[in-house]
């Protein structure tokens, strides 16, 4: 007979796991050839973080997910505790890098920005929170709907409040994405979703509209930065506008557009961009490797996501906790994948962060696998009870 193949051999997993892998070395390696980079070894950095999360994964699926689901509350708090430690952090363990105080560089040559590891922490505690409310509370009423609402919005402001101080106004909105996004799945009735949805969006509209018609006055009353309010601006009316942010559109527009159909190829890039290794890789890829890379990149991602999507819904009758787990991770690459790819072609404002399991990034890269991993014990999980109850 032949032998059966192990649960911990999920080919899907770790052949999208290599493609992702192929794709950001080869891009890296191309962006290091810009005359910015001279003298710099980003895809050997790179190679380290990527065999150090490997490893991370590996040790991960030794980890029940029932014990992870028990300490969720305590790897939210270190999260958050994290942040904190930042923000009172002096510039000698915690300087500004880009007008942001995100990192921690109290190591010379080493830069860690907690917000990336509190995100997978947020994941956690939130799939944990919703897992545990459907199990106290069998049948949904309006009480119990709003209590978990009530829950959700609180764990999501404070670890946002301390995002938006640094600032990063991008890491924040993630947050808020991946809430929104497990609210919707949490089973609270739709008529409170809908209302929270016309809320947040009347609220975004009207702080659009003070930012683009009395700029001045926002800065007072939102406590918006003069470089956040030259982003949206120049996404709102690119036209209009000069500076840093409109040189980094137009480079990343001229970039993506002169690849083309099939793209320049290995080490022909000519368009001089900044941060081309990290939030503009997607600009890299699209002049190496024109429409047909970028299309590519975005399939990939597709493959990804929907593969998150049917897990999630096949485990669920199995364990709700990991079938939100998997729902999260899917929200956190969506929002990171369509923000970034949007910038870069000009449809959504700069912000920093980053293509996960793409963009160079120690911090990046390291947290992203580890969500990887979750995601990829769920699977194990799921394998093994599925083969358990067709034996």
């Amino acid at each position: 007979m032949p032998r059966k193949q192990s649960h911990y051999i999920q080919l899907d997993f770790i052949i999208l796991l290599i493609l992702f892998i192929g794709v950001s070395l080869l891009a890296i390696f191309n962006a290091q050839q810009l005359e910015q980079y001279s003298g710099e070894n980003f895809v050997l950095k790179q190679t380290v973080f990527f065999a150090a999360s490997i490893a991370i994964l590996a040790a991960i699926q030794f980890v029940d997910l029932d014990q992870l689901y028990k300490a969720s509350i305590f790897i939210y708090c270190f999260g958050v505790l994290l942040l904190v430690i930042l923000h009172f952090s002096p510039p000698g363990i915690a300087k500004e890098i880009n007008n942001a105080k995100s990192w921690f560089t109290a190591i010379p040559g080493f830069s860690l920005q907690p917000s990336e590891f509190t995100k997978i922490a947020f994941i956690i505690f939130l799939a944990a929170m919703i897992s545990k409310h459907k199990e106290k509370f069998m049948k949904n009423t309006l009480k119990s709907d709003l209590l978990l609402l009530v829950k959700i919005i609180i764990s999501t402001i404070l670890p946002s409040l301390f995002i938006l101080e640094q600032p990063d106004l991008g890491s924040a909105i993630v947050f808020i994405f991946i809430a929104g996004v497990l609210i919707i799945l949490s089973g609270i009735d739709w008529k409170i979703i809908a209302l929270l949805v016309l809320g947040s969006t009347v609220a975004i509209a009207a702080t659009l509209l003070l930012i683009i018609n009395f700029p001045d006055l926002s800065q007072s009353v939102l406590g918006i930065k003069p470089y956040q309010m030259d982003r949206v601006m120049t996404w709102f009316d690119p036209s209009q506008q000069t500076g840093d942010d409109r040189f980094q559109i137009d480079r990343s527009l001229l970039a993506v557009g002169s690849g083309q159909l099939i793209g320049k190829g290995m080490t022909s890039l000519q368009v001089y961009l900044p941060e081309a290794h990290t939030d503009f890789i997607f600009s890299v890829i699209g002049e190496s490797f024109g429409f047909i890379g970028g299309a590519a990149i975005i399939l990939l991602y597709f493959l990804l996501m929907y593969k998150l999507v049917t897990l999630g819904l096949k485990s669920y009758q199995f364990n709700v906790f990991g079938s939100f787990l998997c729902f999260g991770f899917l929200s956190l690459l969506l929002i990171h994948a369509f923000q970034n790819i949007g910038m870069t072609i000009g449809i959504m404002p700069i912000t920093g962060i980053p293509l996960l399991l793409i963009s160079y990034g120690g911090s990046s890269i390291i947290s992203t696998m580890i969500g990887y991993a979750l995601v990829y014990r769920v699977a194990v999980e799921y394998s093994r009870q599925n083969d358990y109850l067709f034996k």
